[in-house]
């Protein structure tokens, strides 16, 4: 369905994979079955807009998967083949748009944005907060250039390196915990307060080209797998993974990214087996640090893991994989470069400058003159 405000409009692209913002009643529950062009319509239109629905797949989040997710990074790269897009709004569930989102962005070099949203509330209710969260990212959409792929929710504007789900329930449901947001969006308004610094963008993967959600005879991908350190934590889970077959593991560790001799000496192992372990920490904030050993960041980087930054576990794990799909990355390529890779990946640029010296904020149409 295409539906436009004006005959010179802005040309926005809807992408529509399920979730909160498309679910209905099952009669036990909720589940995603409304199509794009269903959620489209509990919205109004911001002027200037015109909008095309692409109906990509219809899942809840929390039943996404890694060929999911490539297929939709396929669709936003065939999408912006054509000059005439203006940007793209995906509509996704809340469980794990941040995985998406952050996905999406090591790989997004196009100037054009893609924005994210969804809904904490069902399609369809009378409270719901899906058309106006997709109000929003329509605006976004329309207005702004050069800041990667952005989620958009709740009248805030976040970039995906770092943003996460921190409510359950509430409207509010992204932040980053250790940075400001983006920007904001309301009142027809939409005021950029800060410019994201993101490591060059990824090539398409081959894997993106192919990936097929639900497909018998896919090509199987890299398995990487999260682990999670806590009280009487051993390696059992970490030497589970790595016979499993993991490709990469992420180790939420405690504090600043800290755990045991024993977890250290099976990461040790792990790294010689070729296996990639980035260590992230159950704390909502803040960056790891190389403070302490027995067990600590200090060994668990001597034992060859890399330090996430302020990347939590679901990010990280995107990290990992986006690695290993690089092209010379691999165990029959080059495993010293894809070390290099995930350390440029997950390091990243941490915090992002300020948009401007004075520390004031800027509006959409500012952002967009950089283009």
């Amino acid at each position: 369905m295409k539906r436009t405000n004006d005959g010179g409009a802005r040309r926005i692209v809807v992408i529509s994979t399920g979730g909160t913002i498309a679910s209905r009643w099952q009669g036990t529950g909720y589940a995603a079955d409304a199509s794009g062009d269903d959620v489209l319509a509990t919205a109004p239109l911001p002027e200037g807009v015109t909008v095309e629905v692409v109906d990509l797949f219809n899942v809840n989040s929390s039943r996404m998967t890694s060929a999911h997710q490539l297929a939709l990074l396929r669709t936003v790269h065939e999408t912006f083949a054509d000059p005439g897009v203006d940007g793209i709004v995906v509509t996704h569930g809340t469980d794990t748009l941040e995985e998406t989102a952050f996905l999406l962005d090591l790989h997004h070099a196009d100037s054009r944005p893609v924005v994210l949203t969804g809904a904490q509330r069902p399609f369809g209710t009378g409270d719901g907060d899906g058309p106006g969260n997709l109000y929003d990212a329509l605006q976004v959409a329309a207005s702004v250039r050069d800041l990667g792929v952005l989620v958009v929710f709740d009248g805030r504007v976040h970039a995906a390196r770092g943003t996460v789900k921190t409510q359950t329930l509430a409207a509010d449901a992204f932040s980053d915990p250790s940075a400001e947001r983006l920007g904001r969006v309301g009142f027809s308004r939409v005021d950029i307060e800060r410019q994201p610094e993101r490591p060059a963008p990824l090539p398409l993967p081959a894997a993106a080209r192919t990936a097929t959600p639900g497909a018998a005879d896919a090509a199987p991908l890299p398995r990487v797998d999260i682990v999670t350190h806590h009280s009487d934590g051993d390696p059992f889970l970490l030497n589970a993974a790595v016979s499993a077959g993991a490709r990469g593991i992420v180790l939420v560790a405690t504090g600043a990214g800290n755990a045991t001799p024993e977890i250290a000496a099976a990461v040790a192992d792990a790294v010689a087996r070729g296996v990639l372990v980035a260590v992230t920490t159950r704390v909502p904030a803040g960056p790891l640090a190389e403070i302490y050993t027995g067990g600590g960041a200090v060994d668990l980087v001597a034992a060859g893991a890399l330090l996430t930054g302020t990347l939590r576990a679901g990010q990280a794990r995107i990290a990992l994989l986006s690695t290993l799909l690089a092209e010379g990355t691999t165990a029959a390529g080059d495993p010293a470069r894809g070390t290099a890779l995930l350390r440029r990946l997950l390091e990243g640029p941490v915090r992002a400058e300020p948009a401007l010296a004075t520390g004031g904020s800027r509006s959409a149409s500012a952002v967009a003159a950089r283009a």
